[in-house]
């Protein structure tokens, strides 16, 4: 048994040191719409009618990029770096236009924040940068018949006699003004569809209505034009078309935050994952080294009428490895595990709440040191939290203080959330050895101390709990705090938003 614990601990350091994730709480992605379509030259030919109008047709449109809220997906781990829209079709001749490109939607967890990156240094090329950098090396006359190029298509063997017609410097010089008066029309829209914002910022805290494509990041270029589009009085036979427009390149920045109304805080392996199993029905891994929980956890609080709470329907919460060994058992010799088993509910339910086991937090968090920021980011968005200290180590009073200068060193105020502490493992206040039971009680009243002098937020002292996750003992007080904080920040909220 020793062995194999021995085994998962080196692992799980092995895994923290890699980064190697199926958490994934940060991305940066470059994203390109689809490009339009070309449009066509083409003539209409049929019997007897040998010279017939221009009948070439339109591209499709790009395909645009939509960004959608999934309450089904829990990380960023499956979005890919580089997202390409599909590109519109070609038009044909006999007048028929290109197909319009399917859309793509990018799938995001609720609670993902996203942001448009303009920092050279982090983004990807724009689509000027691009162009200018094709045109770097070419002199004036070449950077011109490649601009054209880029632009227009023209009938076989007539581009020179194209571009040495009136009628089509008629046409070029139209067609720049029309993008022109249309690239500030968008501008304009764009400026009233992100609040005066020049750049894109979405908080994206609630799920995409069902069928919904959910909120446009990039749009997709617009199909050229076939040749009847440049029909004149004066030239009945134009000889060239547009190509289709690039769509919108964009660099995002992707952020998850959690939502959980309690946010858990505390080293690694003071008993965070353990009180997660003894308060929901989660299966967060429970094991006797460091760095256990390596991606943040939600569960569920429901609170029925009779005070009880939904929580692993075990007495003692095992390491996981010994659990599943029993389930295995269990069901094996034809047995239901005795935690798959649902609880016999006399009333109704009274309240829920969720509840986060985020990766334990070490000294200089702050700078990224350990799992640094992808525990802090996990914990902005609780509406309170809770510290959880091991009451059975050295000192549970310097790792609180630990704790608080790490969230205020992350962001100012974030330890104002703060609003109790849990002492876990606080079974030997019940133990049979007198001197044990002494030393955690002066513990206890050493850590009560501490936090009625040093530590109160918001002029308001912090709530001390002693409990143990393992042996179930003070959860109910614990819950019932819990829920009261919960009920107390969003009444706080539904204020905020009324004024």
């Amino acid at each position: 048994m020793q062995s194999d614990v021995s085994k998962r601990a080196k692992a799980v350091e092995y895994k923290r040191r890699q980064q190697g994730q199926t958490f994934l709480d940060h991305l940066i992605i470059d994203v390109r719409a689809g490009k339009g379509g070309d449009g066509a030259v083409a003539f209409h030919r049929e019997k007897f009618k040998p010279n017939g109008p221009p009948s070439g047709g339109n591209g499709g449109q790009g395909g645009n990029v939509y960004i959608a809220c999934d309450p089904s997906i829990g990380s960023l781990v499956g979005i890919p770096k580089q997202i390409r829209a599909a590109k519109g079709s070609k038009g044909l001749g006999t007048f028929r236009h290109g197909k319009n490109a399917k859309d793509t939607i990018i799938r995001v967890p609720v609670g993902t924040v996203v942001k448009e990156v303009t920092d050279p240094e982090r983004r990807a090329k724009t689509k000027e940068e691009a162009l200018a950098e094709m045109l770097e090396r070419l002199d004036d006359d070449e950077k011109e018949k490649k601009l054209r190029n880029l632009r227009w298509v023209h009938y076989p063997m007539h581009t020179e006699e194209n571009e040495g017609s009136d009628f089509f410097q008629e046409a070029e010089k139209a067609l720049l003004r029309e993008e022109r008066a249309a690239e500030r029309e968008r501008m304009i829209q764009e400026r009233q569809h992100y609040e005066e914002s020049s750049t894109l910022y979405l908080d994206l805290t609630s799920p995409t209505a069902e069928g919904g494509e959910g909120h446009l990041v990039a749009r997709g270029g617009s199909g050229g034009f076939g040749n009847p589009h440049f029909l004149t009085l004066t030239n009945r036979s134009p000889k060239w078309a547009t190509r289709g427009k690039e769509g919108d390149w964009i660099t995002l920045e992707l952020e998850l935050k959690l939502l959980a109304d309690i946010g858990l805080v505390g080293f690694p392996n003071a008993g965070k994952s353990t009180l997660l199993r003894a308060l929901t029905r989660s299966q967060a891994e429970v094991a006797p080294y460091a760095f256990t929980t390596l991606n943040p956890q939600v569960g569920t609080v429901r609170v029925w009428e009779g005070g009880e709470f939904d929580g692993d329907g075990s007495n003692v919460i095992e390491d996981s490895s010994l659990k599943r060994k029993k389930d295995r058992e269990a069901m094996d010799a034809g047995l239901i595990p005795e935690t798959k088993l649902g609880a016999s509910r006399l009333g109704g339910e009274l309240y829920r709440f969720t509840i986060a086991d985020n990766p334990g937090l070490i000294a200089r968090a702050s700078e990224n040191v350990g799992l640094g920021h992808s525990f802090l980011r996990s914990i902005e968005r609780s509406l309170a939290l809770v510290y959880v200290v091991d009451l059975s180590g050295e000192a549970p009073w310097e790792e609180l203080r630990i704790l608080r200068s790490e969230l205020e060193t992350y962001k100012p105020g974030l330890s104002r959330r703060a609003r109790m502490v849990l002492a876990n493992k606080a079974d030997k206040l019940d133990d049979s050895d007198p001197d044990a039971v002494s030393e955690a009680k002066a513990k206890l009243e050493k850590l009560r101390s501490f936090v009625e002098e040093e530590i109160s937020e918001g002029g308001m002292a912090l709530d001390v709990v002693p409990v143990s996750g393992k042996f179930k003992v003070n959860l109910e007080t614990a819950v019932e705090r819990m829920g009261k904080y919960v009920k107390e920040a969003r009444e706080a909220e539904d204020e905020a938003e009324a004024e």
